[in-house]
């Protein structure tokens, strides 16, 4: 009985003292040195944008008068030296207005009609009074017609500007003009003078147009890329710009065609990072690639995904059997963070039969069939392994490393679906009355997981089309 009563007590001491001793290892070795973020591949954001021209024509066709007449018509007489006078009458038809390529052209036909009479003069001195007025187009007679047109082309230069380059065609007079008080044709005196009336248009459309610098709102556009953007529940996005890009326009029948192009390199963050705003570079070459092709790296905070994981698992109990020694362990938390070594760490406090800490490890992957990121190969540290070796070997049990792989995984299925529709909202929209922009989400795939110390980087790729039509434009914005 004495026997019995000692191996009880031993075991009742045994039971204690391991109840009451404390597992503490030290922190795994940490290695981010050893371990680097790839980095970010550029992004590339194609845009095509179409520009419906036939508003424009329109307002042209308004803007520009369709009567010519010589100053003081019908009254007053232009006195081209002491032996002639003249006045006239010029009409147009309406514009017409074509492209191609870079060109893009300005015509019409012109009707005019010319009222003229002569006298005699020697040096400047008058000998004769003026002879009765003689015409061309007046009265039964059709007024005559003669092509006018500019050929005018379109480039932007890296310091974003536009330049316009105005040609003036010779004009193709259709009718011959005589009158008799020359007894002459004179269409080459007419075209003449009208040459000389499309120089000085010609000038003043340069001038005017010759050069347009789109600089300052590109500026605006690009100081907005370099702000913060709210996710909502998805984050912060950093667009961080690099370059701008943009094709000398084109034209192809009604519209105008211009390629932008955007290079950046975006990030998400879960906390808000710092506006910071970059210097504007010049304009850069285009790139051939069509629609847009994202990279993005996504922070996210290991305190969420610990909390996704205790959510699920904290306050589990495993219950053990050593020979006819029953163990518990109680997982009461979790908190999780990078190992460097393309590890993650896994802290775990625990209760039970023991009580303290330990440390797992394992490595993130992402399954991209069921779009979910898991830690796989989960074991204990060395230095954990190295306590329980010589207090709680039971620990090893290969069921609670199982069981906590099974809530070591991450679905991302919803959060993709979500962004896709997001994303997609806000490709199809009315920017502004007018202005629309269409399109499309191809994929969203993930590429890589990065398990920085601080961070698990997620990285993916963002694959669609996007473009946007102008319709019309409110010149008065």
């Amino acid at each position: 009985m004495k026997e019995k009563g000692f191996v009880l007590l031993f075991l009742v001491f045994s039971l204690c003292s391991s109840h009451a001793q404390k597992i503490n290892p030290a922190n795994p070795d940490l290695s981010p040195g050893n371990f680097k973020l790839d980095s970010l591949p550029e992004s590339e954001i194609n845009i095509p944008i179409q520009i419906n021209l036939k508003p424009m024509y329109i307002m042209a066709n308004k803007s520009v008068d369709t009567v010519f007449n010589s100053p003081g018509y019908p009254d007053k007489w232009i006195q081209d030296g002491c032996d002639s006078r003249f006045k006239y009458e010029f009409r147009r038809s309406p514009l017409k207005i074509t492209g191609a390529g870079s060109s893009l052209t300005i015509g019409f036909t012109g009707y005019y009609r010319i009222i003229g009479s002569t006298r005699v003069c020697v040096n400047g001195t008058v000998l004769s009074p003026w002879t009765p007025a003689c015409s061309c187009g007046f009265g039964k007679e059709a007024e005559r017609r003669v092509d006018v047109s500019f050929s005018n082309s379109l480039t932007v230069s890296p310091d974003y500007k536009v330049k316009l380059s105005v040609k003036r065609n010779e004009p193709k007079p259709l009718d011959k003009c005589e009158v008799c008080f020359w007894g002459q044709d004179i269409t080459k005196q007419v075209i003449k003078g009208l040459t000389e009336e499309l120089d000085a248009s010609k000038k003043d459309m340069e001038k005017t147009y010759g050069s347009v610098d789109l600089k300052p709102y590109f500026k605006q556009v690009w100081d907005r890329l370099n702000l913060n953007y709210n996710l909502y529940n998805l984050g912060w996005l950093q667009i961080n710009p690099q370059k701008f890009r943009i094709n000398n326009l084109f034209i192809n029948k009604d519209s105008l065609n211009v390629f932008l192009g955007l290079t950046a390199k975006p990030v998400i963050s879960f906390e808000k990072p710092m506006d910071k705003i970059s210097a504007m570079p010049n304009l850069g070459g285009f790139s051939k690639q069509q629609g847009f092709s994202i990279f993005l790296d996504a922070r996210l905070n290991y305190d969420s995904l610990a909390s996704i994981m205790n959510s699920q698992i904290k306050g589990k109990e495993f219950n053990f059997k050593k020979g006819f020694i029953k163990k518990k362990f109680v997982i009461e938390d979790c908190s999780i963070y990078g190992g460097g070594f393309d590890k993650m760490v896994i802290k775990v406090v625990f209760s039970g039969t023991n009580e303290g800490v330990v440390y797992l490890v394992g490595k993130p992957e992402y399954d991209d069939d069921n779009k979910v990121i898991e830690i796989k190969d989960i074991d204990f540290d060395i230095k954990s392994k190295n306590i329980l070796l010589g207090s709680a070997d039971w620990l090893f049990d290969k069921k609670i490393t199982k069981e906590i792989s099974k809530y070591a995984r991450f679905e991302l299925k919803d959060y993709i679906d979500s962004a896709k529709l997001n994303i997609n909202q806000q490709l199809n929209q009315e920017l502004m009355p007018g202005i629309r922009s269409a399109g499309n989400i191809k994929d969203i795939k993930l590429i890589k997981v990065f398990p920085m110390q601080q961070h698990l980087v997620i990285r993916s790729n963002c694959s669609g089309s996007l473009a946007v039509k102008v319709e019309s434009i409110n010149f008065s914005l």
